[in-house]
């Protein structure tokens, strides 16, 4: 892609009524429409969506195939994909305007800053559909299920919430068992199974 297409896809996203931004650490705060800074923590459902029904993220969502066909099957509940890639979000939200899935949001930022944006137990569900597995052990911290992710991704969901992962790369479903293992106070696992499409989704 040119440097001058992707820069009007920066253009294009800070457009979008159904996209948020935010890449500074130290000052962690939402940036939506034309710019304009926005407080949506806690208030998703209500200052967002306008309803109650129960939020799912999902992690690294690329293009946002998967959060846009979820929230094609499931209206009754409301989808964000997360991802830091704003040339891959803008095909995702570009979809849900023209779809008009108003339960389809996203969010473009660092997953490490991913607690500033929710309350604790805001979130009902995650998913992390095929995520890169960084398969360089010097790399490992970086993998979306490394412990120091879990841990984030407890503090998001309430108690039954639910964390789902598919992935085709066995080094990072093996790594990720073991690391729910370290942080096993906070996760039960209620199902695995290597054949990944053992269930449709």
């Amino acid at each position: 892609m040119s440097r001058r297409r992707k820069l009007q896809k920066f253009a294009d996203i800070l457009s979008f009524p159904n996209v948020f931004e935010s890449f500074d650490p130290m000052h962690p705060e939402l940036v939506g429409q034309n710019g304009e800074v926005v407080e949506l923590k806690g208030k998703w459902q209500t200052q967002y969506f306008g309803n109650e029904f129960p939020l799912t993220l999902e992690l690294a969502c690329g293009r946002g195939e998967y959060t846009l066909d979820l929230a094609r099957r499931y209206p009754e509940r409301n989808f964000i994909g997360v991802d830091v890639k704003g040339a891959r979000i803008w095909k995702g939200a570009r979809i849900a305007l023209a779809e008009q899935l108003n339960n389809a949001a996203f969010l473009r930022t660092r997953i490490e800053q991913i607690t500033h944006f929710f309350l604790p137990g805001e979130v009902a569900e995650i998913w992390i559909t095929f995520p890169d597995p960084f398969l360089r052990n010097s790399k490992a911290n970086r993998r979306l299920t490394a412990a120091a992710f879990l841990e984030k991704y407890r503090q998001l969901l309430p108690p039954g919430g639910l964390l789902h992962l598919k992935t085709d790369e066995d080094n990072l479903y093996e790594f990720t068992l073991k690391e729910l293992d370290k942080v096993a106070e906070g996760f039960e696992l209620l199902y695995h199974d290597h054949d990944i499409y053992a269930k449709p989704l």
